[in-house]
């Protein structure tokens, strides 16, 4: 499944805990990858959610969402007339992401450096908002510069750029490129997590 694809299984999907397994084995397979070993808190979920805007967005993406607890979160919030396009690398999530029934939801395997692609398959337009949950620590510095640059080309004018991090690389990659963020710290999530915040010129 390689394209991106609207999920139709039971509304709702599973309950939250019924990820964190899931996200566990995760981590254990790929620590590099998915950066934690645990999902985020109802508390970063929110957080997120205000720092992105997602309530009057039209077209939004999120990288890396793991077992979906963001996914639900900003779907939750989307206006009836959005959409939400999930691009995913790790295939270990599939199971819990699949369980999310939402017809304004899309899923594209693969990576985040790729989202033009996913955008394509999609049929969607540029994005107001994109989220990341994409551990820019543990990743080539390389492959996090050429992602960011790359989600920078793609985001809309005016747009905004969310990155929720334990490690503040991310606003260290490339700093030319997206200029100075506004930064937030969630103490109430496990680990604490700092959400950056970046908006391109309109």
């Amino acid at each position: 499944m390689d394209r991106a694809k609207s999920l139709s299984l039971p509304r709702g999907g599973a309950p939250r805990g019924n990820g964190r397994l899931s996200f566990f084995v995760g981590f254990l397979k790929r620590p590099a990858l998915v950066g934690s070993a645990v999902p985020s808190s109802r508390f970063l979920e929110r957080r997120i959610v205000e720092a992105s805007g997602v309530r009057s967005a039209r077209s939004v993406v999120e990288l890396g969402p793991g077992t979906g607890g963001t996914t639900r979160a900003l779907l939750h919030a989307l206006p009836r007339e959005g959409r939400l396009l999930a691009i995913e690398i790790n295939r270990d999530f599939a199971p819990p992401l699949a369980k999310l029934d939402d017809p304004r939801l899309r899923l594209f395997w693969g990576s985040a450096a790729d989202i033009r692609r996913a955008l394509a398959a999609a049929g969607l337009e540029a994005p107001e908002i994109v989220v990341s949950g994409i551990p820019f620590s543990t990743i080539p510095p390389e492959t996090g510069r050429r992602i960011l640059q790359e989600v920078w080309d793609c985001l809309a004018p005016g747009g905004r750029f969310v990155s929720y991090q334990l490690m503040s690389r991310v606003a260290r990659l490339a700093p030319e490129l997206l200029g100075p963020p506004r930064v937030r710290l969630e103490p109430r999530n496990l680990p604490p997590l700092r959400v950056f915040l970046w908006r391109k010129p309109a």
